[in-house]
């Protein structure tokens, strides 16, 4: 199998894999009594763990191997799953329910790194004409697809089979994602550093990741720039699952909260199709983020202002269109910057960034919404999404090379 096609598969199983909880996930833990603060602080503890352990999986990656990190983040999230559907099952305090989500976080930063630098390395090695965004691209169209089957899926299994059920699919699905990569992924264009300590290993990746990373102007821009859209997101994806339950008018319907998930995935889709389409008409990257970081907030915050089902799928559609466009412009952009044998460590560096944000935003939007209801909480949220904006500015004005679309 060649490494796209590698990289594509994984895409696909991964995605599908964590997708069957996404369309319930907020329901199925305000079942198990948690109120909307709690539910996204149990969200938060998630991104809490994708924050400690970034890096550290970051070096593993670099140090060990791109493959060893992935078969670590299957295992990983296969069992910490099924530790989710336990607690759920015996309605767990709110302290479980933290120390599980921390957990979770550690399965994807095994991935976060790691699946992106493996690619890029791999494609290299083997002499890839094409450009990135057109690969990223077709990977986040991939993940979308699989993201609209898991989702639906998880929804109606829900509906059918209780909420718990998804959670079995997961760990099952990751088994088998478990095994492709097993048979498949091999470190090309990386070796793994053998023969030294481990300790000088992992001391001496982390200082030439900082180099390359944070001491690097155009990319700790970018960085920077990760907290108020990601963080925004997390809480966006989750929230509207209760949010268009209620402007539906139905809180049982439980495959319309997966309608959430499956617009999110559509525009996924479509998003990563189109930005390979989309740079012919931009001399910049940035050029390209700016403008879909504004159409977003502005989407976003026309949500806030309506209570129709119908104009928030509308809107939902953009948002989602939106930010899946600047997935993989992003990519490109930073990948241009990273030298091969930091690349893991960097990118779950930028991963730490988002994450962060997620900390941070997600419980508080959480309270917005318990005090003043969701349409409060997006406003708020584009505010906090408006901010990523003087960040990108920053980076544009630093003029790397990475940043010309050639």
């Amino acid at each position: 199998m060649s490494v796209r096609a590698t990289y594509l598969t994984l895409m696909l199983l991964s995605t599908l894999a964590a997708s069957f909880i996404w369309g319930v996930n907020t329901l199925f833990l305000l079942s198990a009594g948690l109120s909307n603060a709690q539910a996204f602080a149990a969200n938060a503890f998630f991104t809490v763990g994708q924050v400690i352990f970034e890096v550290p999986t970051g070096i593993v990656a670099d140090v060990w191997g791109r493959r060893t990190s992935y078969l670590l983040g299957t295992l990983t999230l296969a069992l910490t799953t099924m530790a989710y559907y336990y607690a759920w099952t015996i309605a767990a305090p709110f302290w479980i329910w933290a120390v599980i989500s921390v957990l979770l976080g550690l399965g994807f930063t095994f991935f976060s790194g790691a699946t992106e630098a493996w690619l890029v390395d791999a494609l290299a090695f083997t002499k890839f004409k094409g450009s990135l965004e057109a690969v990223f691209g077709q990977g986040q169209a991939i993940s979308g697809a699989a993201m609209l089957i898991g989702s639906v899926a998880g929804g109606v299994i829900a509906q059918f089979g209780g909420l718990g059920l998804p959670y079995i699919f997961r760990s099952l699905a990751l088994l088998l994602t478990f095994s492709v990569a097993w048979f498949y992924m091999k470190d090309l264009g990386f070796t793994p550093l053998k023969g030294v300590k481990a300790i000088d290993n992992i001391r001496r990746t982390f200082k030439d990741s900082l180099e390359h990373g944070l001491k690097n102007p155009p990319v700790r821009w970018m960085m920077l720039s990760g907290p108020f859209g990601a963080g925004v997101s997390f809480y966006a994806f989750y929230a509207l699952q209760p949010h268009l339950l209620k402007l539906y008018g139905d809180p049982t319907a439980y495959s319309i909260a997966g309608l959430a998930a499956a617009i999110v995935a559509g525009s996924q889709i479509v998003g990563g199709l189109s930005a390979s389409k989309v740079r012919k008409y931009f001399k910049l990257r940035t050029s390209i983020l700016i403008t879909a970081a504004i159409l977003g907030t502005l989407a976003l915050g026309l949500t806030a202002a309506t209570t129709s089902f119908y104009l928030t799928i509308l809107l939902l559609v953009v948002w989602g269109l939106t930010f899946s466009l600047m997935s993989p412009i992003r990519q490109a952009y930073l990948n241009g910057l990273i030298p091969t044998n930091q690349r893991a460590t960097v990118l779950s560096f930028d991963s730490l960034m988002g994450s962060s944000g997620g900390v941070v935003i997600q419980p508080a939007l959480g309270k917005v919404a318990d005090v003043s209801g969701y349409g409060a909480s997006f406003a708020v949220g584009a505010g906090f999404q408006l901010l990523a904006l003087p960040f990108m500015l920053l980076a544009r004005r630093e003029k790397p090379k990475s940043d010309i679309i050639s």
